[in-house]
């Protein structure tokens, strides 16, 4: 597996993050307890994908994707997280990821910031 140098920073950026314990907190946010730049991780096989609006989705992307369709909340903090900014994430092309995966599911029409998952 080649690790590209966006995919280290992500990785660097979520074990400082949880060294510094950001996750303890008390109350629940979008994602429960557990901050949207901790999640972020979890769509790191998203990561070209979220970069570039013409790159194939990964089979291993659209299943982390599904999984936070009951969570659209979660989905779209995910998406706008510090973390997923200093991966070079593009919320714009980001939002696309559902419907690319083809996801029946899906939440349309979902507000995400200033943008909406279509």
């Amino acid at each position: 597996m080649v690790f590209t140098p966006k995919f280290l920073a992500l990785f660097v950026a979520l074990v400082l993050i949880g060294t510094i314990g950001i996750d303890k907190v008390n109350g629940a946010g979008e994602c429960g307890k557990t901050s949207p730049d901790s999640m972020a991780f979890r769509l790191a096989p998203c990561a070209k994908a979220a970069q570039d609006a013409n790159a194939q989705v990964s089979s291993q992307c659209c299943s982390q994707v599904q999984t936070f369709s009951q969570n659209p909340g979660c989905l779209c903090a995910v998406l706008l997280s510090n973390t997923a900014k200093s991966a070079g994430i593009k919320p714009e092309i980001a939002i696309t990821i559902p419907k690319r995966c083809n996801l029946a599911n899906r939440p349309v029409g979902y507000k995400c910031g200033a943008y909406t998952l279509p």
